[in-house]
């Protein structure tokens, strides 16, 4: 089957919902999907302070996109950290798709944890 407008947007919002649903039941209970904001945009997904997460459910990855994605929307945001959370073909739980952020975000969050 072939997606078409509908289609991509109800497997967004299942996957944002998805995404949700994994962090507040791993202790972000303030996790919580986000409204549309146009070229203001802020992430798909708000609740965890200083991040901005962009969520996507396409039929093929597209990294460099998405990361420059998360990362325009951090900045709209005033967050510190911004990731593509892409889900993974054949998974449905948020579990097993994958996180994706540039070299930069990588080395802040290894400072921020203390290596």
């Amino acid at each position: 089957m072939t997606r078409n407008r509908a289609s991509a947007k109800k497997a967004g919002t299942a996957w944002e919902t998805e995404i949700v649903r994994f962090l507040v039941e791993r202790g972000w209970p303030h996790a919580e999907r986000r409204r549309l904001a146009g070229v203001n945009d802020k992430g798909d997904l708000a609740g965890i302070p200083g991040v901005v997460i962009e969520a996507k459910n396409t039929k093929g990855y597209d990294l460099a996109t998405a990361v420059d994605e998360a990362l325009v929307e951090r900045d709209n945001a005033g967050a510190r950290f911004g990731f593509a959370w892409l889900k993974r073909k054949g998974k449905t739980s948020a579990r097993h798709g994958y996180v994706v952020m540039d070299g930069e975000t990588f080395v802040e969050l290894l400072r921020e944890a203390g290596f």
